[in-house]
């Protein structure tokens, strides 16, 4: 078995919408006939016995070896506990080809579990052993490492449950939220709105307290210090027991509280002094609580005790704690609900307090504290409280977020009981903490689970507010780059700034910031992300889905503006009409349901996809009577269509109504396939709830130019015959482009042509087969780029499909698009029309600019 290509579907894809790992294996003749019993069956189960039962699919006796590399890779995923359930196997066309496609939560993960199996799958076939337990461990460890931590990851899952769409920037907690306009920033529990001012003031635990006190907040004496010995004279001002700890710190890190001699006194320096300058404080007596405000509420609160151990008469201190380590609960960092505990110098001087060391053996029920400060990064507990605090403490710590300046907020309060207001006991504030953890929130070592992300989500996305800006996806054979822009034009009309993508570059708000071909994922997330996209218009190619999925979870309205031959037939096991339906399906598959899928009527296989949208359809055909659009009609559905010359919507008993001859592209309705995609993005327009007269305008105002829409059919005067330009490359938009110059008058009628070398042959040569009965010379030109083709094997393609022509009278060959074009251009009498097919667009409109002006500039001299 051999894995040929291994890669990352990061958005809704083929399979599903989740996330997952895509492979192309080739299974040699022995290996895609397993039956259930085969020694190699027994092995495999043996090595993984989580794998269910691999059953053949349909009337088969046996399955390939392929389907057992998916449910090994889904299986050792599941064990090491990531949240998979996805999985499938299908045969290519080629046989022995598999494609296999397994759901992961973390591409790492994935691939990696990818690997495991394959080393499964060949121990077995060798009739090895290997140690599956040792690959479920490396899965899990690297689980743990890269995805999002408990604080992070709650205020995800919140977001998702409130339909916020989400983007992890890096691979730690840096995390968008929304789209465009719409977006908000977290990292961890941080939020963008956070100053780095504010976040400053909070590190410094001295200036925290003095601008605590001076707005009334309970606070403890104390004062940062020089050295140790400074730091032991102001111990000794303040009256032991005291707290040491950093003044700049965070996570409890380098703390040390209730310190009641000098040797503890010492240990604790030098753990402070690790970190940074350090601070001397008064011990206040009591717990230590932890309350979470965000905004101006508190949201939550959690006792927090120091980390212990009870001791059973039998066990050492250091075996008790390996006890307690052993809860899969506890972790070495955050990814964990707890922490292990550390044995530490700072242990060892609590342990010496109580008389013991490691290797003591405490008697049954005593309670040994292992630490005196209690947060959960250095092993400690915590009790949920957030229904026992008074409403003053509680007002105090709102205090105290707002003084500082947090959005979200830790404050650190030692009293005796948060049920009572600070004053009334001698509690205070100790600290207060930017980006908090929240794990003891979310999951506390008793009491209840508070939900705290959802407070952190309701505040950058108060209710009814889901981050999200009208998107607009557009694919198909033929037309989607012209009604890609023809919308994103629409959008501007109405007053927004629109970010737009398609095979020519990405614009935002009128502004180019990228160019070539933008129409995959990557492009569609980039202007997402832009912070002045109000609206996003996003070509959507089939390449892009195949590589990576979709750039986004879902759109308001998916466009398909048909489906037809020709068009990269042959790749990537996309080999029929049908395959690249099911492909270009996958954007009304993952239409809102609030949203509308936009699909051609007179498309038979286009519009069979009806079915898919989760939301509505608006279905467009220029011919209003077609069966399809009266039934939809019918059923009070949304269909726009021609009548009497006009642009005509309809939804039940209303109608809204736009004569063509003011629509520009269309060329007063001429064009009959322009015509076709202005009302794919009138459709769309109405599904993202634009005025219509916002449309009526946008559509007077577009113009079909090199401009805004360069190579989609640019009309041109050259010396008074008629320059067409177009970048058509399949055989579907040569029929259109044939119908179109046909409604054109001409003396005479020229083409233009290459054709790109990765279609099929059959698909080349029909392209000349249309062409040819429609014009009266045809100059074939070979491309700048073969992709994979032969010198002249196009051309000679090409040439055969003219044989026979009805019309052509003359066939002439050149090499280089440039030369093509000037021997097109010499030939034009006025009258003459010349459709030039144009392969590199950019240059080749550049081009044509030249020669015109130069011919503009012979003329009036």
């Amino acid at each position: 078995m051999e894995v040929n290509r291994i890669r990352a579907l990061r958005g809704p894809n083929l399979w599903s919408r989740h996330t997952a790992i895509e492979a192309i294996v080739r299974c040699e003749p022995h290996e895609r006939a397993i039956r259930h019993g085969d020694a190699l069956e027994l092995r495999l189960r043996k090595l993984l016995p989580e794998v269910a039962l691999v059953r053949p699919a349909g009337d088969a006796e046996s399955v390939p070896l392929a389907r057992w590399l998916e449910r090994l890779a889904l299986a050792l995923q599941a064990r090491a506990g990531c949240q998979v359930s996805f999985s499938r196997t299908s045969a290519a066309p080629e046989e022995g080809i598999y494609q296999i496609a397994v759901e992961c939560t973390e591409e790492k993960v994935g691939k990696l579990a990818f690997e495991r199996a394959q080393q499964l799958i060949a121990a077995a076939l060798a009739g090895e052993s290997v140690d599956a337990d040792a690959a479920v461990a490396e899965l899990r460890e690297i689980d743990e490492d890269v995805r999002l931590g408990p604080s992070t990851g709650s205020i995800v899952n919140a977001a998702l449950a409130r339909g916020v769409p989400y983007r992890r920037l890096t691979e730690g907690s840096l995390v968008q939220f929304g789209w465009g306009v719409k977006q908000r920033r977290i990292w961890a529990a941080e939020v963008d709105s956070t100053g780095a001012v504010a976040e400053s003031i909070a590190q410094d635990k001295d200036l925290t307290k003095r601008l605590l006190a001076a707005a009334g907040v309970p606070v403890p004496r104390g004062r940062p210090v020089k050295d140790l010995e400074d730091g032991w004279a102001a111990a000794q001002a303040l009256g032991l027991p005291v707290v040491v700890k950093p003044r700049d710190g965070n996570q409890g890190k380098g703390v040390t509280v209730n310190i009641v001699d000098r040797e503890h006194f010492d240990a604790a320096y030098r753990a402070a002094d690790e970190i940074g300058e350090v601070m001397v404080e008064q011990f206040l007596p009591g717990h230590d609580f932890r309350l979470l405000v965000v905004g101006d509420k508190l949201v939550a609160a959690a006792r927090r005790d120091p980390p212990y151990v009870v001791g059973d008469g039998v066990h050492t201190v250091r075996e008790l704690v390996d006890k307690v380590n052993a809860d899969p609960r506890r972790g070495d960092g955050h990814a964990t609900s707890l922490t292990r505990i550390r044995l530490d110098d700072i242990a060892m001087a609590r342990l010496k307090l109580q008389e013991l060391t490691v290797d003591s053996v405490p008697p049954t029920g005593q309670r040994v504290v292992l630490r005196n400060n209690a947060n959960l990064s250095t092993g400690g507990t915590a009790t949920d409280v957030t229904d026992d605090v008074h409403p003053q403490v509680a007002a105090r710590a709102v205090s105290a977020a707002r003084m500082v300046g947090l959005e979200i907020c830790g404050v650190d309060v030692v009293c005796e009981s948060v049920g009572v207001p600070l004053e009334q006991q001698r509690g205070g504030v100790v600290e207060v903490n930017a980006a908090p953890g929240l794990r003891m929130h979310l999951a506390p070592s008793f009491g209840k689970p508070r939900p705290v992300g959802d407070a952190i989500i309701e505040r950058l996305y108060p209710a009814g507010q889901d981050g999200r800006i009208p998107v607009v996806a557009v694919t198909g054979t033929n037309g989607k780059t012209t009604v890609t822009r023809l919308i994103a034009h629409l959008f501007s009309a109405a007053g927004l700034k629109v970010g737009m993508t398609n095979t020519d570059g990405v614009w935002v708000d009128g502004h180019q910031i990228d160019s070539g071909d933008c129409s995959g994922p990557k492009s569609a997330r980039n202007v997402l992300a832009h912070p002045d996209t109000e609206a996003a218009v996003l070509e959507t190619a089939r390449g892009g889905i195949l590589r990576e999925g979709l750039g986004f979870d879902r759109c308001q309205v998916g466009v398909v503006t048909n489906i037809g031959a020709g068009d990269h037939l042959g790749l990537n096991y996309i080999t029929t009409v049908e395959d690249l339906a099911v492909l270009k399906r996958v954007i009304v598959q993952n239409v809102a349901p609030t949203g509308f899928a936009v699909l051609n009527a007179a498309d038979p296989i286009t519009l069979a996809m009806a079915s898919a949208c989760p939301g509505g359809v608006i279905l467009f055909a220029v011919d209003g009577h077609l069966p399809a659009l009266v039934a939809h009609r019918a059923q009070g559905g949304r269909s726009v269509f021609v009548e009497g010359g006009d642009i005509v919507a309809v939804e039940g008993s209303a109608r809204a109504r736009l004569p063509l001859r003011e629509v520009p592209l269309t060329r007063a309705g001429a064009i009959s396939f322009q015509v076709e995609n202005t009302l794919a993005a009138v459709a769309a327009a109405w599904g993202c709830g634009l005025h219509f007269d916002a449309v009526r305008s946008g559509l007077a105002s577009f113009v079909n130019d090199t401009q805004n829409a360069p190579g989609r059919f640019n009309v041109m005067d050259y010396r008074g015959a008629t320059v067409i330009a177009d970048y058509g490359h399949n055989p579907d938009a040569m029929r259109a482009l044939v119908a179109a110059v046909e409604a054109m008058s001409a003396k005479r009628r020229s083409v233009v042509i290459s054709a790109a070398g990765d279609r099929r042959d059959e698909d080349i040569r029909e392209q000349t087969q249309i062409l040819g009965a429609a014009f009266d010379s045809v100059l074939l030109y070979q491309d700048a780029a073969q992709r994979g083709r032969a010198d002249g094997e196009v051309i000679a393609l090409l040439r055969e499909g003219l044989k026979g022509a009805p019309r052509t009278r003359e066939v002439e060959e050149i090499r280089g698009e440039f030369v093509a074009i000037d021997r097109a251009l010499a030939a034009l009498a006025p009258g003459d029309l010349c459709l030039v097919l144009v392969d590199q667009v950019d240059e080749a409109l550049a081009h044509l600019h030249q020669r015109i002006a130069e011919a503009g500039a012979v003329s009036s001299s």
